[in-house]
C-alpha cells in the first residue's frame, strides 16, 4: 500500500499506479535567531506511484514537486525539484520535507506533485499561510503533529527531519486511525524571557470542533522563561472516539493571563470504540428488526450506499465492518443508523431510501462498482434530484459533458450550486466530476482548459502552465451554460 520476478513486479506496480496520486501536503511556520520559515511536510503513499526496477530486486519513484508561494497573485518565491524515494525492494510510503525562509506576511502556498512515471499523475494543492512573528513579544510557531519521534543518529544530524536531536515524522493528513494510541506534537515558544520574570504554564487541551470551550483532555507544564523553549508532548488518546477535534497549546502568566495561543485542527477514527459504545447505549435486541435475516451481501449492498451519508470520520468503520465480514456488527451498525434517521420506523426510512439507491445503482452503473458509487450516483444520493441537468454531447473540442445545477442548497446554505461532469473515455457511464461550486466538493480553477484539452491551441492568454480560460469560439458553451444558466 511482490514477489522477486520482475515481471510479476511490474505488472503489480502498475495496476497498483492506476490508483490516484495520493500526497499528504501540511505545513509549520517556524522562527530561528536569524529569520522566520516555513516547512513544508510531504507524506507520498507508495501504492499511489509507479516504482520503476533499478536493480534486480530494488525499486525507486521519482516525483516532480513545483512549490510556489504568492503575494496578491505575484510569485514570490519559487521551488520545482525532482523528489526520489529510497531505494525499496517493495512499493512503500516515504516522506519529504522543505524548509523556506519567509518574511512576515501572508501568502498563497501552492503545490504540485506529479509522477514522473505515469503522465497525468498529478495531485495539486492550495492554502493561505500567515507569517506574522514579532520579536519584542512572546511567539509560539504553528504546532506540528507527529507520527513518530526517535533520536537521531550521528548519520542523521544534517537531516531536515531532526530537531534538537530527535527525529521527527509528521503526521500524514492530520489523521489518527483506528491503530493511533497517542497523540505527539511539537511547538516552539520564543522570547518569554523578554515578558516573562517567573515560571510560567504551558497548558494543552483537546476540544471538539463543534464544541469550543469544553476541553475533552487537558495538560500542563511549568516552564521558565528562555528564549526558545521547545515543547515535545504526548497525549493518550485511546479512549477518544472518532470525530473532529482541535488541539490547542496557550501560555499564561502566574495571574493566568493569555499571552499567546496557537491551535491545529485533527481528526480521529476510534471505531470499535464506537461500536461498543453503541452495543451498550441502544440496549436493544436484532432479532426483530428488518436486519435480522439480511445476508452478508445484502448488508454490504446496504452499507454502500449510505456511505456518502455517513460522517467523513465513519468512512474507516464502514470499511472495516464490510471488510471483515462481521454480520452481528454490519446490522448493529444499518440499524442504528435508520434508527436515528426515523426513530419510529427506521425500516420504513430505509426502504424508501434503498428504492432509490437501486433506480440510481442500475441508471449510472458503468461496470466498475455499484452505480451509486460513481461521481454521478453520489452527488444524487448525497443532494437529492438537480433541478436541472444540462447533456452536451456535440461540442466539437470536449467529450460528452452534464452541469446539474441544484436551485437551493440547504447542505451548505448557498443558492445555484452547479456540478459539472464530462467523459473523457466516452466509456459507458464514465463521466466523472471535474468541477462544482458547491463548498466542501472538488473545485478545480482549470476545469474549462482540462474539459477543452483537445484544443490546447485555444487557450485564453500566453499563460500555458496557470491558464484558467479558453477562447469563446462557435459551438463552446461550457463556461456559459455553468456561469448563466
Amino acid at each position: 500500500m511482490k514477489k522477486s520476478l520482475v515481471l510479476f513486479m511490474l505488472l503489480l506496480l502498475s495496476s497498483k499506479a492506476a490508483q490516484a496520486l495520493d500526497v499528504s501536503i501540511s505545513y509549520a511556520t517556524f522562527q530561528s535567531a536569524e529569520d522566520s520559515y516555513v516547512e513544508v511536510y510531504f507524506h507520498i503513499e507508495g501504492n499511489t506511484v509507479v516504482f520503476v526496477p533499478i536493480g534486480d530486486s530494488t525499486f525507486q519513484s521519482q516525483l516532480e514537486v513545483v512549490i510556489l508561494f504568492k503575494q496578491n497573485e505575484e510569485v514570490v518565491k519559487f521551488d520545482k525539484y525532482c523528489l526520489t524515494s529510497p531505494v525499496y525492494d517493495k512499493p512503500s510510503s516515504f516522506v519529504d520535507l522543505k524548509r523556506y525562509s519567509m518574511a512576515n506576511g501572508k501568502y498563497d502556498l501552492e503545490v504540485s506533485v506529479q509522477d514522473l512515471n505515469m503522465e497525468g499523475n498529478v495531485r495539486k494543492f492550495n492554502t493561505s499561510l500567515s507569517v506574522d512573528f514579532n520579536n519584542e513579544s512572546i511567539g509560539q510557531s504553528d504546532i506540528q503533529l507527529l507520527a513518530s519521534v526517535r533520536e537521531a543518529t550521528s548519520g542523521q544530524a544534517q537531516s531536515p527531519f531532526v530537531k534538537n536531536g530527535l527525529v521527527f515524522e509528521p503526521l500524514p493528513s492530520n489523521f489518527y486511525d483506528k491503530y493511533a494510541q497517542s497523540l505527539l506534537f511539537y511547538n516552539e515558544i520564543y522570547r518569554s524571557d523578554k515578558v516573562i520574570a517567573d515560571d510560567f504554564l504551558v497548558s494543552y487541551s483537546i476540544q471538539k470542533d463543534d464544541a469550543p470551550g469544553k476541553a475533552i483532555s487537558i495538560g500542563h507544564k511549568r516552564k521558565s522563561p528562555a528564549p526558545v523553549i521547545p515543547f515535545l508532548q504526548q497525549i493518550d488518546i485511546t479512549q477518544l472516539e472518532s470525530g473532529n477535534y482541535v488541539l490547542s497549546v496557550e501560555v499564561r502568566n502566574r495571574a493566568k493571563e493569555l499571552l499567546s495561543k496557537k491551535s491545529i485542527f485533527f481528526q480521529r477514527s476510534n471505531p470499535y470504540l464506537n461500536v461498543e459504545r453503541e452495543d451498550i447505549a441502544q440496549g436493544t435486541t436484532l432479532e426483530e428488526e428488518f436486519v435480522a435475516n439480511m445476508t452478508q451481501e445484502e448488508l454490504r449492498y446496504s452499507l454502500k450506499a449510505i456511505s456518502m451519508q455517513v460522517a467523513s470520520y465513519d468512512g474507516e468503520l464502514m470499511n472495516t465492518l464490510i471488510k471483515e465480514k462481521n454480520l452481528d456488527a454490519m446490522r448493529l451498525y444499518l440499524f442504528s443508523f435508520w434508527a436515528k434517521e426515523n426513530p419510529t420506523n427506521p425500516k420504513a426510512a430505509y426502504d424508501a431510501y434503498m428504492e432509490v439507491a437501486k433506480g440510481i445503482d442500475e441508471q449510472f452503473q458503468n461496470g466498475f462498482g455499484y452505480g451509486f458509487e460513481t461521481d454521478r450516483g453520489y452527488v444524487y444520493m448525497k443532494y437529492g434530484v438537480p433541478n436541472d441537468i444540462t447533456t452536451v454531447e456535440n461540442d466539437p473540442s470536449a467529450p460528452p459533458y452534464e452541469i446539474w445545477s441544484y436551485n437551493e442548497f440547504p447542505q451548505t446554505g448557498q443558492n445555484n450550486v452547479k456540478f459539472l461532469f464530462y467523459n473523457p473515455s466516452l466509456a459507458h457511464n464514465g463521466f466523472v466530476l471535474l468541477h462544482s461550486n458547491a463548498r466542501g466538493e472538488v473545485s478545480n480553477p482549470r476545469w474549462e482548459v482540462e474539459l477543452y484539452r483537445d484544443a490546447p491551441n485555444d487557450l485564453q492568454g500566453n499563460n500555458f502552465i496557470d491558464g484558467t480560460r479558453m477562447q469563446d469560439n462557435t459551438g463552446r458553451y461550457a463556461r456559459r451554460l455553468f456561469n448563466d444558466y
